[in-house]
């Protein structure tokens, strides 16, 4: 709504003194012409709107005007848990509340704690999506967001490994995971949890529902993480390791790498030492241990040991072949 930009164009003036119409176009995400015409109408609604010109001019406000329209609305109160999160905000829909939002505390705060809050903004930056992983494509979260906040049932067609489902879901919460946005949903009196990008088609209801008493998301996650990494890791394999292979566990195996070096055996002439990794299935295992090439031998158990055999000598073949 243009009233609510305007009020934005206002409290970045105030906020962070002279800007120019490039600048406070890219903030408010619109057109330069846009700006000019929204400067207008503050100017004509009676803000004194100041311009200066040349390489170092802009926008500003007169010396000593300040507005005290800083009350938040339900929308812009409700996105302030996202403060730090602007890629998150945005894809929930919130993006413009947020910034809003975070505007009017700026204006309503003391100019010292105000001075504060730029510089910690400045030096601090949340960056949710793991490296090297493009986000997931996500065009149901805001309909799934909106139906956790107001309570309705949501009709999905969901894409699993094992094939897909239709389903009438009690949402009760949404997860951002390392990049990866998470459903926490009710289903047949049994609280699951889908993963939103994998949804075909979501679809609101007019049907209403009642949260479990006392579901804590937060406690439910941590919960459903560790039975996640209970039936992740299936075995234990027992490994030779080089020097760099040491190096690399932590990169490739995450916490796992590293605690199992914390447990490793002393070293060799050569630097090499045994430990015990846990691993996945024997068909992952295989894949994530060759990763370690040369740099690694899998001692046990003998049924992993004679997969990793099978696989190499199946390549060694392969790649003896002309092309």
């Amino acid at each position: 709504m243009r009233a609510d930009r305007l009020l934005s164009l206002l409290l970045l003036l105030q906020n962070r003194g002279r800007m120019t119409a490039p600048e406070l176009a890219a903030e408010v995400e619109v057109s330069v012409r846009t700006v000019y015409r929204d400067i207008e109408a503050l100017g004509a609604s009676g803000v004194p709107v100041c311009a200066d010109r040349g390489p170092a001019g802009g926008y500003r406000l007169m010396d000593g005007y300040r507005t005290r329209l800083t009350g938040l609305t339900d929308a812009e109160a409700g996105s302030l848990f996202l403060v730090g999160a602007p890629g998150p905000a945005r894809d929930l829909g919130l993006g413009a509340v947020l910034a809003t939002a975070q505007l009017k505390l700026q204006a309503a705060l003391p100019a010292e704690l105000a001075d504060r809050a730029r510089r910690v903004q400045d030096r601090f930056h949340l960056d949710a999506p793991a490296w090297f992983r493009d986000a997931d494509p996500v065009p149901y979260l805001a309909v799934v967001a909106g139906a956790v906040w107001e309570q309705r049932v949501l009709r999905t067609h969901y894409r699993r490994w094992r094939g897909e489902v239709h389903r009438e879901l009690h949402p009760l919460g949404v997860v951002l995971k390392g990049g990866i946005w998470y459903l926490a949903a009710r289903a047949d009196e049994t609280v699951r949890t889908y993963r939103i990008s994998r949804f075909l088609a979501v679809d609101t209801t007019d049907d209403t529902f009642e949260r479990p008493a006392g579901f804590d998301l937060a406690a439910y996650w941590e919960e459903s993480s560790r039975r996640l990494e209970a039936w992740r890791y299936q075995g234990v394999a027992r490994l030779r390791v080089s020097p760099r292979a040491q190096k690399l566990l932590p990169m490739q195996f995450g916490a796992v790498g590293t605690q199992a070096l914390e447990t490793a055996g002393p070293p060799d002439e050569e630097g090499w030492v045994e430990l015990e990794l846990p691993v996945e299935s024997e068909a992952v295992a295989v894949c994530d241990l060759l990763r370690l090439g040369t740099e690694a031998e899998v001692l046990g158990p003998a049924q992993l040991r004679e997969a990793v055999v099978r696989t190499v000598t199946a390549l060694s073949d392969r790649y003896a072949q002309s092309p």
